[in-house]
């Protein structure tokens, strides 16, 4: 039924960290009749979407790397937006992968044609089928931006910090920074020397860490680069320190008041009014939203043009921001900082599986994935960076290349049992999510008395990883046959019924 139409064993929505590992792991394992469907123009995923001011990762740069593809030339400890998306760009040529890219490729829709046993694509450069869709749309990638009444009458600039307006000059406007996350500690400290007012509206207080950042000499690039052990040593430290931080995430939150008393000393350093002290102090566990670091944000704050706001933004009436408690200030530019659409990804609502409802459909009540990975109801689609596979404390590289781990034996699995799918079994998904259920339950993101978009609009952690980066690599090490139904191909489905081509 879709005769003519242009046929590969696998399709890769996305081309960031998670995109171009998949297409790594698929080279490794001898699969070449493979592409990556990209919306976008380049490569880099988040990493090519947020190049806002001061835009730069939390996590090491070493760390922050695939393990098959060290780069000793990282140039400081911590790295920036522009470094990142370079090294995706040389993976993407060391790896010969720029053949299997299609750019402008935006997938619109994915059906599963259960008599074909194939996926029906849909993009924005045409059609094809697949075998098997692997999705690396990343929880980062889809903008949220609230509903503010008046809004759409804002005479002045809109733009969200993945979305930023580099054709907007700041010098000497007013801004409004909406938000206080992990976008808005680098864009504040970024701007605030330029803009002419900043007003900064924080609805909940972030705790934030100082930042241990350095450049990394000469002598250590050469090092590195000379003599890769010295990298890998430097890695294995980096992840050691992070699962042994793990502990206090997922089991033992009270071990979290060490960190704690870190970052009140940084805030009490750093801020000096003891009155804006207080509004820039959480009332939660810290860790319950994720940690910050920053040893700009708060110098930045007690300027004499910036001005924290502790009051919701409600309306947006003409030229002015209207906060909850009633206050006016007119601005010439508002930027929100308001994160991303995690918890609903926006993907699910273009995926059609077996059954003939959408993904998002079938999680109304809530993400689930067997594994991170697959779904019941989808055959053959696989998910990097699936439901509760993100991580608090540690570097998502880590992740995805367990998810990546799973996604090649699971393509093994295939070709050794002759299947043309697999499909998971209800009973096994609610199995994996009734133990994520039952992890997460003493977790710093369930106990640590926050609204975080670790969670769900239930209230359930659909998002983190109760657990350490090893465990997850234990558990997506190999498919259980146990866990999947195995789907026949079709022509031997044909044979069995007695139906001659």
């Amino acid at each position: 039924m879709d005769g003519g139409l242009e046929h590969v064993r696998v399709a890769v929505i996305g081309s960031g960290f998670g995109g171009l590992g998949a297409a790594v792991k698929l080279r490794r394992e001898g699969v070449t009749e493979f592409v990556i469907l990209e919306r976008a123009d380049s490569v880099g995923g988040t990493w090519r979407d947020n190049g806002y001011p001061g835009c730069a990762c939390d996590v090491p740069s070493h760390l922050y790397s695939f393990s098959f593809a060290p780069n000793p030339e990282w140039p400081r400890a911590f790295s920036g937006q522009e470094h990142i998306r370079a090294y995706l760009e040389r993976v993407t040529d060391t790896f010969g992968l720029r053949p299997h890219l299609r750019f402008g490729a935006e997938v619109q829709r994915a059906r599963w044609d259960g008599d074909a046993q194939r996926w029906h694509l849909a993009t924005a450069a045409g059609e094809l089928t697949a075998d098997i869709v692997v999705s690396a749309t990343g929880p980062l990638s889809d903008p949220k931006i609230p509903d503010i009444p008046g809004i759409e009458n804002f005479p002045g600039r809109v733009f969200h910090s993945s979305r930023w307006d580099h054709d907007y000059d700041l010098r000497g406007k007013r801004v409004a920074m909406v938000g206080t996350g992990a976008s808005a500690i680098q864009i504040v400290p970024s701007i605030q020397p330029e803009v002419g007012r900043l007003t900064v509206i924080q609805r909940t207080p972030p705790w934030v860490m100082p930042r241990v950042d350095r450049p990394i000499g000469a002598a250590e690039r050469w090092l590195h680069g000379r003599i890769p052990s010295t990298a890998k040593a430097r890695r294995g430290l980096l992840w050691a320190i992070r699962e042994f931080q793990v502990g206090a995430f997922v089991r033992r939150p009270g071990l979290m008041k060490a960190a704690e008393r870190i970052a009140r000393n940084h805030l009490r350093r750093s801020i000096e009014d003891p009155a804006l002290r207080a509004r820039l102090t959480p009332d939660y566990t810290i860790g319950c939203k994720r940690i910050l670091l920053s040893n700009a944000y708060y110098p930045a704050l007690v300027q004499p043009n910036t001005e924290v706001v502790t009051s919701a933004l409600a309306e947006v009436r003409g030229s002015s921001v209207v906060t909850a408690d009633g206050t006016e200030r007119e601005v010439d530019a508002i930027i929100f900082g308001t994160g991303f659409h995690v918890t609903d990804m926006p993907i699910a609502d273009r995926v059609i599986g077996a059954d003939g409802r959408t993904l998002a459909e079938h999680w109304k009540d809530g993400m689930a994935a067997l594994r991170g990975c697959a779904v019941d109801g989808f055959p053959n689609l696989l998910f990097i960076i699936g439901p509760n596979t993100g991580l608090g404390n540690s570097s998502m590289i880590l992740m995805i290349e367990s998810s990546l781990n799973y996604v090649a034996d699971y393509l093994r699995t295939l070709s050794r049992t002759g299947a043309a799918a697999l499909d998971a079994k209800p009973a096994a998904v609610a199995a994996w999510n009734s133990e994520m259920r039952r992890r997460a339950v003493r977790t710093v993101w369930n106990t640590g008395g926050c609204t975080s978009w670790y969670l769900d609009a239930n209230g359930r952690n659909t998002t983190a990883w109760p657990g350490t980066t090893a465990e997850f690599r234990r558990a997506t090490r190999q498919v259980k046959l146990s866990e999947y139904e195995l789907l026949v191909p079709a022509d031997d489905r044909a044979k069995a019924s007695g139906v001659v081509s």
